[in-house]
């Protein structure tokens, strides 16, 4: 069973008086800076002098100047900028500036695990990882309650890296829910089969194949939308709420029987052989190999790739019907 901390196990006080730099003020960033200032921490965010967010960061209240500058000037680093980019960042701007005694973080163990970055013996190397995008963490955190966090430790120079983990994720509002103690493999090797095979890959490709399947037969395409699309929210959110068990009490008995003797036709063999693929791709490197390989190139099939999906039929209708939904943003 995995090692789990609440805040009565964290001292925050071993963040409060070092400062502290978020590289990067996306999704995640702004969640981490803004939260740890709230928290008390003393908090710069090293940005791009030509960076959109840099008056932001101002307007927030928070000291902002380049990632060299940042780097130079913090005693822990949290370098939270896309996985691509990473290892470029920090070898132009953050490299130099990691000397004894200092603390690399990162949220993603990606650019360490694949050794896209690799940094002094000397540095305590941690990862805190929000299980929820960004929105939420700072959202949550303001709320009073905090979303459960991963650590990890890669590298523990100082003999207190795993606390200085903890004291983040208190700082972040973490340690109000749950902070779980992982690995930076498992944590990244996990996290890139999930997205591939289950949450981005094998969901889109699930809806759009029973979309299709409906539309190609003759059916209203409004109506496939309906059912392969628009209702997969309403089941994973009584998965979310309760598990599958209260899911499945929640749906109709001829639903449930359906999922029973449809399911596992559609999830095969062939399926599970094609999920343990990915996974080896994915342990063995190649998966990441050819992310950056596709990056060094300007990412062409990449960008290619998000030009079709965006075009897809499904997407037309869905926008029309979507429009029909006065409960969404539409500016969102």
């Amino acid at each position: 069973m995995a090692n789990v901390y609440y805040e009565k196990d964290c001292d925050l006080s071993l963040i409060k008086d070092r400062k502290i730099a978020v590289i990067g003020y996306g999704s995640q960033g702004h969640a981490h800076a803004l939260n740890l200032h709230d928290s008390g921490c003393d908090v710069r965010v090293g940005l791009r002098a030509s960076s959109k967010s840099w008056d932001k960061v101002k307007e927030n209240g928070l000291k902002v100047m380049t990632p060299r500058e940042a780097a130079a000037d913090a005693d822990i680093v949290m370098i939270l900028t896309p996985d691509e980019t990473q290892g470029h960042t920090y070898y132009s701007e953050i490299h130099e500036s990691m000397t004894a005694g200092k603390v690399l973080a990162f949220a993603h163990g990606f650019n360490i695990h694949f050794d896209q970055i690799t940094p002094p013996d000397d540095v305590d190397v941690i990862m805190i990882a929000p299980k929820g995008p960004g929105h939420m963490v700072r959202r949550v955190f303001t709320e009073g309650s905090g979303v459960p966090c991963l650590i990890a430790v890669h590298q523990d120079a100082s003999g207190k890296a795993k606390d200085i983990a903890l004291a983040w994720a208190m700082g972040i509002g973490g340690a109000r829910a749950a902070v779980i103690e992982t690995s930076f493999t498992e944590e990244t090797e996990t996290d890139l089969f999930g997205e591939q095979v289950v949450l981005c890959g094998g969901i889109t490709e699930l809806v759009k194949a029973g979309f299709e399947t409906l539309v190609e037969a003759g059916y209203q395409p409004e109506i496939a939308y309906f059912e392969c699309f628009h209702e997969m929210k309403l089941i994973v959110d009584l998965m979310f709420e309760g598990g599958m068990a209260k899911m499945f009490d929640s749906i109709s008995n001829t639903a449930e029987y359906g999922a029973y003797v449809t399911g596992p036709k559609i999830i095969t063999d062939d399926t599970r052989d094609a999920m343990a693929e990915a996974l080896w791709d994915i342990q063995n490197g190649k998966f990441a190999r050819d992310w950056m390989l596709e990056n060094k190139v300007a990412a062409p099939h990449f960008k290619a790739t998000r030009r079709i999906n965006a075009e897809h039929f499904i997407e037309e209708v869905g926008g029309d019907l979507r429009g029909m939904f006065s409960w969404i943003d539409q500016d969102s």
